[in-house]
C-alpha cells in the first residue's frame, strides 16, 4: 500500500510538493544524511559539494536526469541542525528538521519552477525518502536510481490520482518501462 505521498502545496505563490517524515532517529543523525556530501548519495540524486553558508555555492553532479556539465547554485539557508535550502535547476529544495519525543521530524518542500512537475518530482521524492530510511536504519542503499523503472508508474499515477499536476518531461527510459 502507497502511503504518505506527501502533498501539493503553494509557497509565495509557487508551486511545491511537501513530504513529512517522522524518524526514529536523533536529530543530529538526521542533520548528517542529510547534509554530509559523503552520505548523500545514499538517497539523494545527486553527488552534491557544497559551502556550509548561506550564498555559497553548492554543485551537483552525476544525477543522470541533470544536463551535464555539473550543475551550480546557491545555499539558500543554513542553520544546523535545523534547516538547510538550496536552489536546484530552478527549483528550492528546503530540509528542516526538528526534535521530538521519539527522534525528529523532517519536512522535505519541493518549490517548482512549473506546476507540472509536481507529480514527477513528488514520485522521486517518495524514493529518495524511502532511502533515506533506509540510510537511518542502518540498511545498505544502492541510492535512489538503483530502483526498477517500471517502480516509478504506480508512484506517479497514484501522484496524479491525488491530484498533483503532471505531464511535465520524463526520461525515455522511465517511459520505456511504463507497463502497457
Amino acid at each position: 500500500m502507497i502511503v504518505d505521498l506527501g502533498s501539493y502545496v503553494q509557497v509565495g505563490g509557487r508551486p511545491a510538493v511537501r513530504f513529512e517524515r517522522l524518524l526514529p532517529a536523533p536529530i543530529e543523525r538526521v542533520w548528517a544524511a542529510v547534509t554530509d556530501p559523503e552520505q548523500l548519495p545514499a538517497w539523494f540524486p545527486s553527488q552534491v559539494r557544497y559551502e556550509p553558508r548561506v550564498g555559497g555555492e553548492i554543485t551537483f553532479l552525476g544525477d543522470p536526469n541533470l544536463p551535464e556539465p555539473p550543475q551550480v547554485d546557491r545555499v539558500l539557508a543554513w542553520d544546523p541542525p535545523h534547516r538547510f535550502a538550496f536552489g536546484w535547476g530552478g527549483d528550492e529544495i528546503h530540509l528542516e528538521l526538528s526534535r521530538t519525543e521519539a527522534g525528529c521530524r523532517l519536512v522535505l518542500l519541493n518549490v517548482l519552477v512549473s506546476a507540472d512537475t509536481a507529480a514527477r518530482n513528488a514520485t522521486g521524492w517518495y524514493g529518495c525518502l524511502g532511502e533515506l530510511d533506509k540510510v537511518l536504519q542502518g540498511i545498505p542503499s544502492d541510492g535512489p536510481h538503483s530502483q526498477p523503472l517500471a517502480d516509478f508508474w504506480p508512484l506517479h499515477d497514484a501522484h496524479v490520482a491525488a491530484g498533483l499536476p503532471h505531464g511535465a518531461w520524463i526520461p525515455d527510459e522511465v517511459l520505456a518501462a511504463r507497463p502497457s
